[in-house]
Protein backbone atom coordinates (compact mmCIF):
# COMPACT_ATOMS: atom_id res chain seq x y z
CA UNK A 1 0.00 0.00 0.00
CA UNK A 2 1.31 3.34 -0.99
CA UNK A 3 1.40 5.80 1.81
CA UNK A 4 0.44 9.11 0.38
CA UNK A 5 1.93 12.71 1.10
CA UNK A 6 -0.82 13.97 3.20
CA UNK A 7 -0.59 10.63 5.68
CA UNK A 8 3.20 11.45 5.40
CA UNK A 9 3.29 14.86 6.71
CA UNK A 10 0.57 13.59 9.17
CA UNK A 11 3.33 11.21 10.72
CA UNK A 12 5.84 13.80 10.17
CA UNK A 13 3.93 16.20 12.48
CA UNK A 14 3.16 13.95 14.92
CA UNK A 15 6.44 12.50 15.60
CA UNK A 16 8.02 15.64 15.46
CA UNK A 17 5.16 17.21 18.17
CA UNK A 18 6.25 13.94 20.00
CA UNK A 19 9.97 14.48 20.07
CA UNK A 20 9.61 18.73 21.18
CA UNK A 21 7.32 17.13 23.68
CA UNK A 22 9.85 14.44 25.12
CA UNK A 23 12.60 18.09 25.21
CA UNK A 24 10.00 19.88 27.11
CA UNK A 25 9.66 17.52 29.77
CA UNK A 26 13.43 16.89 29.86
CA UNK A 27 13.96 20.50 30.32
CA UNK A 28 10.71 21.66 31.97
CA UNK A 29 9.10 18.47 33.84
CA UNK A 30 12.50 17.57 35.24
CA UNK A 31 13.87 21.45 36.47
CA UNK A 32 16.89 21.08 34.36
CA UNK A 33 19.58 23.20 35.41
CA UNK A 34 20.20 25.40 32.74
CA UNK A 35 17.82 28.52 33.15
CA UNK A 36 18.38 29.55 29.46
CA UNK A 37 17.35 26.43 28.16
CA UNK A 38 14.24 26.79 30.50
CA UNK A 39 13.39 30.23 29.09
CA UNK A 40 13.69 29.34 25.77
CA UNK A 41 11.33 26.12 26.10
CA UNK A 42 8.98 28.04 28.81
CA UNK A 43 8.33 30.60 25.99
CA UNK A 44 8.48 28.30 22.45
CA UNK A 45 11.50 30.08 21.32
CA UNK A 46 12.78 26.84 20.14
CA UNK A 47 13.58 26.07 16.47
CA UNK A 48 13.68 22.33 16.71
CA UNK A 49 14.79 19.88 13.33
CA UNK A 50 15.40 16.32 12.83
CA UNK A 51 17.47 14.49 10.76
CA UNK A 52 18.31 11.09 9.99
CA UNK A 53 22.43 9.81 9.94
CA UNK A 54 23.90 11.87 12.55
CA UNK A 55 27.51 12.78 11.48
CA UNK A 56 26.17 11.83 7.67
CA UNK A 57 27.01 14.44 4.77
CA UNK A 58 23.27 14.12 3.62
CA UNK A 59 22.08 15.58 7.01
CA UNK A 60 25.05 18.15 7.00
CA UNK A 61 23.43 19.88 3.57
CA UNK A 62 20.00 20.16 5.14
CA UNK A 63 21.52 21.50 8.46
CA UNK A 64 23.26 23.88 7.09
CA UNK A 65 20.64 25.32 4.80
CA UNK A 66 18.34 25.34 7.67
CA UNK A 67 20.88 27.35 10.27
CA UNK A 68 21.20 29.76 7.50
CA UNK A 69 17.44 30.78 7.34
CA UNK A 70 17.53 30.40 11.09
CA UNK A 71 20.16 33.12 10.93
CA UNK A 72 18.25 35.02 8.06
CA UNK A 73 15.10 35.03 10.42
CA UNK A 74 16.59 35.69 13.43
CA UNK A 75 15.89 39.04 15.25
CA UNK A 76 19.49 40.98 16.21
CA UNK A 77 17.82 43.51 17.66
CA UNK A 78 15.87 41.76 19.95
CA UNK A 79 16.79 40.77 23.86
CA UNK A 80 14.89 37.79 23.45
CA UNK A 81 16.71 34.44 23.40
CA UNK A 82 16.32 31.86 20.57
CA UNK A 83 17.80 28.26 20.32
CA UNK A 84 18.12 26.02 17.31
CA UNK A 85 18.47 22.05 17.87
CA UNK A 86 19.26 20.07 15.39
CA UNK A 87 17.74 16.54 16.54
CA UNK A 88 18.98 12.76 15.43
CA UNK A 89 16.23 10.59 16.58
CA UNK A 90 17.36 7.26 15.01
CA UNK A 91 20.10 7.80 16.53
CA UNK A 92 21.44 4.49 18.58
CA UNK A 93 22.73 4.98 21.94
CA UNK A 94 26.22 6.21 21.64
CA UNK A 95 29.57 5.84 24.11
CA UNK A 96 30.86 9.08 24.96
CA UNK A 97 33.85 8.57 22.67
CA UNK A 98 31.96 7.50 19.71
CA UNK A 99 29.80 11.03 20.39
CA UNK A 100 32.36 13.27 20.51
CA UNK A 101 33.85 11.77 17.25
CA UNK A 102 30.41 12.35 15.19
CA UNK A 103 29.81 15.42 16.30
CA UNK A 104 33.04 16.48 15.47
CA UNK A 105 32.70 14.68 11.98
CA UNK A 106 29.37 16.14 11.55
CA UNK A 107 30.73 19.90 12.34
CA UNK A 108 33.70 19.32 9.95
CA UNK A 109 30.94 18.74 7.46
CA UNK A 110 29.02 21.54 8.25
CA UNK A 111 32.53 23.96 7.84
CA UNK A 112 33.17 22.44 4.46
CA UNK A 113 29.65 22.74 3.17
CA UNK A 114 29.67 26.48 4.56
CA UNK A 115 30.05 29.50 2.54
CA UNK A 116 30.28 32.11 4.59
CA UNK A 117 33.56 33.62 6.25
CA UNK A 118 34.69 32.78 10.03
CA UNK A 119 32.95 35.39 12.37
CA UNK A 120 35.39 37.84 12.85
CA UNK A 121 34.25 38.53 16.52
CA UNK A 122 35.91 35.16 16.98
CA UNK A 123 39.18 32.73 16.78
CA UNK A 124 38.54 30.13 14.11
CA UNK A 125 41.65 28.33 15.47
CA UNK A 126 40.23 25.68 18.40
CA UNK A 127 43.76 26.36 20.76
CA UNK A 128 42.80 29.79 20.99
CA UNK A 129 40.47 30.94 23.82
CA UNK A 130 38.80 32.95 21.87
CA UNK A 131 37.94 30.22 19.52
CA UNK A 132 33.74 30.05 18.71
CA UNK A 133 32.89 27.33 15.94
CA UNK A 134 31.13 30.00 12.99
CA UNK A 135 28.45 29.08 10.50
CA UNK A 136 26.36 30.75 8.54
CA UNK A 137 28.78 33.75 9.37
CA UNK A 138 27.78 33.63 12.99
CA UNK A 139 29.51 32.47 16.00
CA UNK A 140 27.57 29.63 17.68
CA UNK A 141 28.14 28.02 20.72
CA UNK A 142 27.36 24.71 20.29
CA UNK A 143 26.17 21.72 23.29
CA UNK A 144 26.01 18.34 22.59
CA UNK A 145 23.55 15.81 24.07
CA UNK A 146 22.93 12.85 24.06
CA UNK A 147 21.25 9.36 26.48
CA UNK A 148 24.87 8.38 27.91
CA UNK A 149 26.30 11.75 28.30
CA UNK A 150 27.55 11.22 31.55
CA UNK A 151 26.71 14.82 32.49
CA UNK A 152 22.99 13.79 33.76
CA UNK A 153 22.01 17.71 32.48
CA UNK A 154 23.23 16.54 29.07
CA UNK A 155 20.98 12.83 28.94
CA UNK A 156 18.78 13.82 26.74
CA UNK A 157 15.93 11.62 25.34
CA UNK A 158 17.84 11.80 21.47
CA UNK A 159 21.24 12.29 20.09
CA UNK A 160 21.06 16.52 19.32
CA UNK A 161 23.07 19.19 18.63
CA UNK A 162 22.14 22.56 20.47
CA UNK A 163 23.13 25.99 18.02
CA UNK A 164 23.06 28.97 20.68
CA UNK A 165 24.31 32.12 18.94
CA UNK A 166 27.47 33.55 20.53
CA UNK A 167 25.63 37.11 20.64
CA UNK A 168 23.19 35.93 22.94
CA UNK A 169 25.34 35.33 25.35
CA UNK A 170 27.10 38.77 25.29
CA UNK A 171 24.21 40.35 25.29
CA UNK A 172 23.53 38.86 28.97
CA UNK A 173 26.91 40.65 29.62
CA UNK A 174 25.52 44.13 28.19
CA UNK A 175 22.44 43.67 30.65
CA UNK A 176 24.61 42.78 33.18
CA UNK A 177 22.92 39.31 33.85
CA UNK A 178 25.67 37.19 32.40
CA UNK A 179 27.40 36.73 36.10
CA UNK A 180 24.12 35.82 37.42
CA UNK A 181 22.79 33.56 35.20
CA UNK A 182 26.31 31.61 34.49
CA UNK A 183 26.39 31.21 38.58
CA UNK A 184 22.63 30.43 39.36
CA UNK A 185 23.08 27.33 36.42
CA UNK A 186 26.59 26.22 37.99
CA UNK A 187 24.94 26.32 41.53
CA UNK A 188 21.93 24.00 39.83
CA UNK A 189 24.14 22.05 38.03
CA UNK A 190 26.23 21.18 41.15
CA UNK A 191 23.11 20.18 43.28
CA UNK A 192 22.09 17.76 40.32
CA UNK A 193 25.16 16.43 40.35
CA UNK A 194 27.23 16.66 43.06
CA UNK A 195 29.54 18.31 41.31
CA UNK A 196 29.96 21.38 38.62
CA UNK A 197 31.22 20.43 35.19
CA UNK A 198 34.91 20.18 35.30
CA UNK A 199 35.05 21.32 31.67
CA UNK A 200 32.69 24.75 31.84
CA UNK A 201 34.94 27.99 31.56
CA UNK A 202 34.32 31.43 30.64
CA UNK A 203 34.34 32.32 27.31
CA UNK A 204 38.08 33.87 26.84
CA UNK A 205 40.14 32.03 29.76
CA UNK A 206 40.39 28.91 27.24
CA UNK A 207 38.79 27.12 24.22
CA UNK A 208 34.96 26.24 24.25
CA UNK A 209 35.61 23.39 21.52
CA UNK A 210 36.51 21.33 24.95
CA UNK A 211 33.11 21.69 25.85
CA UNK A 212 31.03 20.86 23.25
CA UNK A 213 30.18 17.20 23.64
CA UNK A 214 30.45 17.05 27.07
CA UNK A 215 32.68 14.47 27.64
CA UNK A 216 35.50 15.43 30.58
CA UNK A 217 38.14 15.49 28.23
CA UNK A 218 42.10 15.55 29.71
CA UNK A 219 44.55 18.51 29.13
CA UNK A 220 46.40 16.59 26.58
CA UNK A 221 42.73 16.45 24.15
CA UNK A 222 42.99 18.02 20.77
CA UNK A 223 39.98 19.40 19.03
CA UNK A 224 39.65 16.75 15.84
CA UNK A 225 38.38 20.39 14.24
CA UNK A 226 41.06 21.82 11.91
CA UNK A 227 40.44 24.95 9.75
CA UNK A 228 42.13 24.77 6.04
CA UNK A 229 40.04 27.29 4.65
Amino acid sequence: MQITDTKKRRIFNADHAKIKMDFENFILENDHPCLMAKTVFSMDKVELKTYKEFGSLESSKRLIKDLENYIADYDFESNDFKTFMAVFPDSPKYSEIAFEKLLWKQLNNLHQLDNKKWDPEVSENPEDKNFSFSLGGKAFYIVGLHPNSSRLARQSPYVTLTFNLHLQFEKLREMGSYETVRDRIRERDTNLQGNINPMLEDFGKSSEAKQYSGRNVGKEWKCPFHNNN
